[in-house]
């Protein structure tokens, strides 16, 4: 098979959550398992660091690679979900995998694949954990998809384990109370391996604490202090707190340079290749995108947004299993809200979405495309008297600031770029 028809082998063929949602979602370990087992475990030939948590597991995760890619290491790197490309949830050094080694690892595994019929999930885990065996990496931060417990990738054995925080997100596989999402999330602890916490609050937290006690997990607390970084916000500077204690606990078997760690802080997006965090694509006026999507790390986007002080354009999609009710009131209130659908089939309907917004007391519009938004706001904002007071943000989705990136990596924003 060519590269485009492998991915359409694993993209339809296979249950995959960002198409289908909760049904892809496989409750026990078995799958992955049997894969790696028939694959010889490659998950035992390298050592790692294992990322859960509501928010800030993919930040932390890309801080903790930019930093030991700076100070030398062979580094791996597991993610999810991609934005663009399939290989950004592969990647060594910053790189992305090869499309030979996609293509020939499924053309491999195929007649596995069709035997135990796992999902596409573990799919993409078994292949990243064969890629770092055969890339030999030094260390590899493996970042959970869903949960914990349950999660695919917690078949490793790690060197430490991190719990970034703990919020209100797939509340119809991890629970519907902070607590049993917090139990979900500590599944990830391993005996007597240490732990490392983000910003947590009390109640959950009392949840993890007494879970790695049980397991005799040493717990650690994330640094608090302000820190110079490129990635921007106050739950940046929790992240970048989380991975620094990490580096601190693991300097044995990984030393690290301060001024190589400072350094990469500094440049985590481009050393790790780290895209949709509050990243700007235009200057004047001011274009931003986000791919937070549930009640806490829409809340923190928004306190950014309010503290930029700037006239707020929005152009919002959202999933259809989201809770608007509870997420809509997050928003600082906004000169337009443009509501487009996700290209996926989860992807709420616009109409849907100006529905939700206008039962709340807000108005909104829908747009046929995001394309056609985006060009819609862009004109509106620049026929203003102050555009450069102005600030245009894409968001709601995961999804959606993947269309987005999509259209730029095609050159077809000429508006913004």
């Amino acid at each position: 098979m060519t590269y485009e028809q492998t991915l359409d082998y694993l993209f339809a063929r296979l249950p995959m959550y960002q198409r289908i949602g909760a049904t892809a979602f496989k409750k026990d370990l078995t799958n992955i398992v049997t894969l790696c087992e028939a694959l010889g475990n490659p998950q035992n030939s390298f050592e790692s660091i294992h990322i859960a948590g509501t928010n800030g597991k993919g930040s932390t995760s890309h801080i903790l690679s930019a930093v030991y890619q700076n100070n030398g290491y062979n580094v791996g790197l597991y993610t999810s979900p991609h934005l663009v490309d399939f290989r950004e949830r592969i990647k060594i050094n910053g790189e992305i995998c090869s499309k030979e080694f996609v293509i020939g690892f499924t053309k491999e595994i195929k007649p596995l694949i069709e035997e135990i019929k796992p999902s596409f999930f573990e799919i993409t885990v078994a292949m990243a954990f064969t890629y770092f065996a055969i890339q030999k990496v030094d260390v590899a931060i493996i970042e959970t998809g869903l949960g914990g417990r349950l999660d695919s990738t917690n078949i490793l054995l790690p060197l430490a384990s991190i719990i970034t925080s703990i919020g209100y997100d797939h509340k119809d596989m991890l629970g519907n109370t902070l607590e049993l999402i917090a139990a979900e999330k500590a599944g990830i602890i391993k005996s007597e391996t240490p732990l490392v916490l983000g910003n947590i609050d009390a109640v959950p937290k009392q949840v993890i604490q007494k879970i790695a006690a049980d397991l005799e997990a040493p717990i650690h607390n994330y640094y608090e202090g302000t820190f110079r970084s490129d990635l921007r916000g106050k739950h940046q500077q929790w992240n970048i707190g989380t991975a620094l204690k990490c580096l601190e606990i693991l300097h044995n078997e990984f030393p690290v340079e301060m001024d190589l760690v400072n350094y990469a802080l500094q440049n985590v997006c481009t050393i790790s290749n780290f895209e949709g965090r509050w990243q700007t694509l235009a200057d004047n006026p001011l274009v931003i995108c986000d791919v937070a999507h549930n009640e806490e790390g829409i809340q923190l986007i928004a306190e950014q947004l309010i503290a930029t002080k700037k006239d707020i354009y929005y152009i919002l999609g959202f999933v259809k299993d989201k809770e608007l009710n509870k997420i809509i009131p997050l928003f600082p209130s906004g000169k337009t809200i443009t509501l487009v659908k996700p290209n996926v089939i989860r992807g709420m309907e616009s109409e849907a979405g100006v529905m939700a917004f206008k039962d709340l007391g807000h108005h909104a519009e829908s747009a046929p495309s995001l394309s056609i938004a985006l060009k819609q706001t862009y004109d509106l904002i620049n026929k203003t008297q102050h555009p450069k007071n102005a600030l245009l943000f894409i968001g709601g989705s995961n999804f959606l600031v993947a269309d987005l990136l999509l259209l730029k990596s095609q050159n077809q924003l000429p508006w913004i770029s």
